[in-house]
């Protein structure tokens, strides 16, 4: 397919924007730390693999153990006739990797006549019940649930290989989304195939196993969803829930379809269908009944299909057509579908922009939408790629990402709103939007101005070229606003300052989002200071330097026996060199749980001398409790009172007197700690901001 001028203009302003930040850069990092960054922008890597598919081994059959409980969480029901050596192989796999949930494993033997049952009677462990006649899979599994015990009844297939971890992602799905009434596995080919990820129930009561033969890596089936329906070959329900339907429909025996009313039931009780993929287990399609529908037990799939079309007609209306190709847009068209696009992930336990925008995720998902995150670079990222896949945000990624704009050539029109972080990544975007997504209401989210904190920089380092890059990023910054149809800012203080700089451009105000965590220890269990913030970011670095070579050395005369933690990411060698000739300081570089320093510290700082933007640093503290020191820069657009929620200091020695003052004194220590915690829940709780992200984004 031939560039169109979008997309030529979408690539020339991504390099000449690659050039610009590379120069800036080497101005304000030095030359190895912006050709690391340059390496990391430019790689193109594939997606990490998922572990390797788990299969036990074929030996003869000798007695084991199965995980067991007196109180189980969960009931494991596995209904078998015959195929004893699928049987072994499931049984086999949830002894090898046992759930780290409370479980029992109840096999309901329903007539077999091989090996089944003299090998079922020598597994410790197991629950092993022998029907007295042959009734088929919906009796087997309804005698099941009968003899549970478990708060969830897990159905799973003899014809499976559960994976690690498979239970207990199930399981949590629950506890994530209290909604779920049930929840079923991604099903896999023994080659590693995309068997099934959650079904799709077109109109005449006919199905589609979604995702057949791909890829389970696919971003259209790779993240938490709302299904039609879920095979049972390894779903979860609460077993109060299936006993009040009575079991499996006993219309559909001896087989098929059963699965498919049970989720339309569940949903009619008001509770949610969903596939977890990262449930994960092996299915052996067709070992127990075949896949010939024309006869044997697979003829049932058949005429159950009328019973399932004549029992739900009503709801089968709103269903897809029959003859549909399911996919994201038709999938969630009853939705409110935003798109996200950034340079990469979020990453909320590396930066305050991160976290913020997680958050915001989170509260568009409570707010009903079908969110889907497009990264430019389109790599996949790792652990934060999964977070926001168990969260159900649609991420797509390389391979499957080849290119922003042919992927909005396909894509664009299902959106309605877009949501583009960063000036380089929307001034690139926008006219791949205009030209592929008119209709999208377009929100330009600044995370800070950046040439507000740009020129301030120049100005502390008297830097004229620096001076001459902030008006550049001003012109570019400003440009994208006056192109967009929402301007979101993070603080009043940077409101009044586009009051002046662009009067017409509509801006809405949407701050740090954070959750109230509470107090923490006490005044007297509490140690030492504690600094958090990643050092790709200029003002960050520019603070420790200054911090630990001018200011603690000052508090360590009158505090000798303290300790500072300086705690984030990407430590320049230059930081760490600098920290190694003061005593009690400590770098302790990226960690993956602040909590600890931030319930556990008795003082933080925010010595930053330029910057803009609210920041995070100083909401983390407060929302754990933990009294801050900053600096006039720091506490900027925060609602901070000077001595009620913060001090406030400038200037190594004032800065230092005012962390002594708040370490040793312990009513002002109590004051600023309470106060700060309700400063969060007035102006930086995700309760504070519903209205602007309902007003920009849901309505």
């Amino acid at each position: 397919m031939s560039m169109s001028p979008a997309d030529a203009r979408y690539h020339l302003a991504r390099i000449v924007g690659l050039i610009r930040r590379g120069l800036a850069s080497l101005r304000t990092r030095g030359w190895r730390t912006t050709l690391q960054r340059v390496g990391v922008r430019l790689r193109r890597q594939p997606p990490p693999r998922r572990a390797p598919l788990y299969a036990p081994a074929a030996a003869a059959f000798a007695p084991f153990a199965v995980p067991s409980s007196a109180e189980p969480l969960a009931s494991i029901v596995i209904p078998v006739y015959n195929h004893a050596a699928h049987t072994l192989a499931c049984l086999r796999a949830l002894a090898a990797h046992p759930p780290a949930a409370a479980c029992e494993i109840l096999v309901v033997d329903d007539g077999s006549s091989d090996e089944t049952g003299g090998w079922m009677a020598r597994i410790d462990g197991l629950r092993y019940h022998r029907r007295a006649e042959n009734g088929g899979f919906i009796a087997a599994c309804n005698d099941g649930l009968r003899l549970a015990r478990g708060q969830y009844v897990v159905l799973l297939n003899n014809d499976t290989v559960p994976q690690p971890g498979w239970l207990d992602a199930l399981l949590d799905t629950f506890v994530q989304i209290p909604q779920t009434g049930l929840v079923g596995a991604q099903l896999l080919y023994p080659d590693g195939r995309l068997q099934e990820s959650g079904g799709v129930v077109f109109d005449d009561g006919s199905c589609w196993s979604y995702g057949r033969f791909e890829s389970p890596e696919d971003p259209r089936y790779a993240s938490l969803r709302d299904a039609d329906y879920c095979s049972g070959a390894a779903l979860a329900i609460p077993r109060a829930l299936l006993a009040r339907f009575g079991g499996l429909d006993a219309r559909y025996a001896p087989a098929y379809y059963e699965d498919t009313d049970l989720a339309f039931k569940v949903r009619a009780a008001g509770h949610r269908v969903l596939v977890q993929p990262a449930s994960r287990v092996v299915h052996d399609e067709g070992t127990s009944n075949g896949t010939d529908t024309g006869s044997g037990v697979k003829a049932w799939q058949v005429r159950n299909q009328q019973v399932f079309a004549d029992a739900w007609r009503t709801a089968l209306a709103r269903q897809l057509p029959a003859g549909s190709v399911p996919g994201p847009a038709l999938l969630h068209r009853g939705q409110r579908q935003v798109l996200i696009i950034d340079e990469a992930v979020p990453r909320p336990d590396r930066d305050s922009a991160s976290l913020r925008q997680f958050n915001l995720i989170r509260m568009l998902l409570a707010g009903g939408a079908h969110v889907v995150f497009l990264p430019t670079r389109g790599e996949h990222g790792g652990g934060a790629t999964h977070a926001l896949q168990a969260l159900g945000v649609e991420v797509w990624h390389a391979p499957w990402l080849d290119g922003v704009g042919a992927w909005l050539r396909t894509h664009g029109q299902r959106f309605q709103v877009v949501l583009l972080v960063r000036h380089h990544v929307a001034s690139q975007c926008l006219p791949l939007l205009r030209r592929h997504a008119p209709q999208a209401r377009t929100v330009f989210d600044t995370v800070d101005l950046h040439y507000l904190r740009e020129r301030r920089g120049a100005e502390l380092g008297g830097d004229p070229r620096l001076a001459r890059s902030a008006e550049r990023t001003r012109a570019s910054e400003l440009a994208v606003m006056a192109a967009t149809d929402v301007t979101l800012l993070v603080s009043a203080a940077e409101k009044a300052q586009l009051a002046v700089d662009a009067p017409g451009v509509r801006v809405e105000l949407l701050s740090n989002l954070h959750e109230v965590a509470g107090q923490g220890l006490d005044w007297a269990q509490r140690q030492g200071l504690v600094f958090v913030g990643g050092f790709n970011h200029p003002p960050n670095l520019d603070a420790m330097q200054w911090f630990i070579g001018e200011v603690f050395p000052l508090i360590r005369q009158r505090l000798p026996g303290i300790g500072f933690h300086c705690i984030g990411a990407d430590v320049p060698d230059s930081l760490r060199a600098l920290a190694a000739t003061q005593p009690g300081v400590q770098v302790h570089g990226y960690v993956p749980d602040v909590v600890p320093w931030m319930a556990g510290g008795r003082v933080a700082v925010a010595p930053l001398r330029f910057g803009a933007g609210v920041k995070g640093k100083i909401n983390l503290s407060m929302a754990h409790g933990q009294p801050v020191v900053a600096t006039s820069c720091a506490a900027e657009g925060m609602h901070l009172r000077d001595g009620e929620d913060v001090l406030v200091a400038d200037g190594a020695a004032a800065f230092a007197d005012a962390v002594v003052r708040l370490h040793d004194d312990e009513a002002l220590w109590r004051r600023l700690s309470g106060n700060g915690l309700d400063n969060i829940a007035r102006h930086f709780s995700m309760d504070a901001a519903r209205d602007v992200v309902t007003r920009v984004f849901l309505d």
